[in-house]
């Protein structure tokens, strides 16, 4: 969060970048470099997500889809919530393709809280 909203500079026009990066590689200048925006995206929401179905676990309804289900569900509304944020802001641009990745994370920190929570039940 604190490179997210925190440590940006202003930017005039928000929008310029809808589309974001979807790829792992950019070419610039003719030569392609690895960026990280993606697997961080991805990675951001993973431990958010586990903690949030850990957090309510309770109130959470059984079963493995239901799990991945509500934590995607949460992984998306927060995401869209950042770049709503930064929109307003003007922190960054609003892009889709950080709305994807950190719902797919968030997808992932749901399978990983039932993979947990099962192997947590055998022991």
């Amino acid at each position: 969060m604190f490179r997210t909203l925190l440590n940006r500079q202003l930017w005039m026009n928000p929008l310029s970048d809808v589309m974001g990066g979807w790829g792992i590689w950019e070419t610039v200048n003719g030569e392609q470099k690895l960026t990280t925006e993606c697997i961080e995206n991805v990675i951001m929401m993973v431990p958010f997500s586990a903690v949030v179905m850990w957090t309510f676990e309770e109130k959470m309804e059984k079963g493995w889809k239901k799990i991945v289900w509500q934590s995607g569900k949460i992984a998306f509304i927060f995401s869209i919530s950042i770049e709503m944020l930064q929109l307003l802001l003007r922190l960054g641009t609003f892009q889709l393709s950080d709305i994807f990745y950190n719902t797919v994370g968030g997808v992932l920190g749901g399978l990983m809280y039932c993979a947990v929570m099962k192997v947590r039940k055998r022991l």
